[in-house]
């Protein structure tokens, strides 16, 4: 069975004015549920990520501004948010339904969270609407639990991934993939074990050829046991703030081929959602829902 980590904090952190980019967690399950793509047996509600996980992949004096909301005002303005309890919750319940989808992953070969692929924070510091790294969190709980020994991150997000690179620079165990808009948020890129930066404009055809020809590669040459996919839709043409211009039918294509390259390659895939900027919700919760609908065509 899909299982899909989904808590309504995702949708409801932020005091108004500030609630359009969450929208669409709201509306993603609400649209699946209602093209009977998924149940609500398919979804759970993750709790509360304990401190000491946390500890394993961020800085100690970071976490605490974190969760006492003491963050100073000028790396609050980094993230984009206004600091509260609700948006901490948020976070590391997100944390936790992508390490919960790691475990269900390894029976299901597939899990998904609803939110997550907050790839912009580092060790230390957040930014572009992330506070706590989700997937770099997962990761280092399946290392630090002897559940994979070779893991690697594709992350096809428009934004480069310079919070999970820089967590795992120094990490042999996690090869960090991103292929993102070259000239995007943000403005200064760590360095990804393979970084593929992309010129404006780059549409279907283009992209979805380097990925066919870079992703079985990359799976031949790392052998990895365990695959997370951080599979942002700001890659749209629509999209306000991503400077590629894939249709949704190109972004579909990418989704299947990354499930197909799983599934070949007898790897089990957590899945997070990433960014979605179009100004138009339809066109980012659609995009969206295309994910989970090839991962039922593929997988159930």
């Amino acid at each position: 069975m899909l299982k899909i980590a989904f808590d309504p904090i995702y949708a409801h952190p932020l005091p108004e004015g500030h609630r359009f980019p969450m929208l669409k967690y709201e509306l993603i399950p609400a649209q699946l549920l209602h093209e009977g793509v998924i149940t609500p047996g398919n979804l759970f509600s993750p709790d509360a990520l304990s401190e000491d996980i946390i500890l394993k992949t961020h800085d100690g004096h970071y976490w605490h501004q974190l969760r006492d909301l003491t963050l100073p005002q000028k790396e609050q303005r980094s993230i984009g948010f206004p600091l509260s309890a609700r948006l901490v919750e948020r976070e590391i319940r997100i944390a936790k339904g992508t390490i919960d989808g790691c475990l269900l992953a390894f029976d299901n070969k597939i899990a998904f969270n609803v939110a997550g692929g907050t790839h912009h924070a580092g060790t230390n510091w957040g930014e572009g609407f992330c506070l706590l790294n989700d997937q770099a969190i997962a990761a280092n709980y399946l290392l630090n639990n002897n559940l994979a020994i070779s893991i690697l991150i594709i992350d096809l997000d428009v934004h480069q991934g310079n919070g999970t690179a820089q967590i795992f620079e120094n990490e042999p165990r996690v090869f960090t993939f991103s292929m993102h808009g070259a000239n995007n948020f943000p403005s200064r890129k760590e360095t990804s074990d393979l970084d593929i930066p992309l010129a404006d404009g780059v549409e279907d055809e283009e992209y979805l050829n380097v990925l066919y020809d870079t992703l079985p590669k990359l799976i031949t040459q790392q052998k990895p046991d365990f695959i997370f996919y951080l599979a942002g839709v700001d890659v749209l043409a629509t999209d306000k703030l991503g400077k590629l211009a894939l249709s949704k039918e190109g972004c579909k294509a990418r989704d299947r081929f990354v499930f197909e390259q799983c599934i070949a390659n007898k790897l089990p895939v957590q899945v997070s959602m990433g960014g979605g900027y179009s100004p138009q919700i339809r066109d980012i919760v659609e995009a969206h829902c295309n994910t989970y609908r090839v991962a039922t065509d593929l997988y159930f």
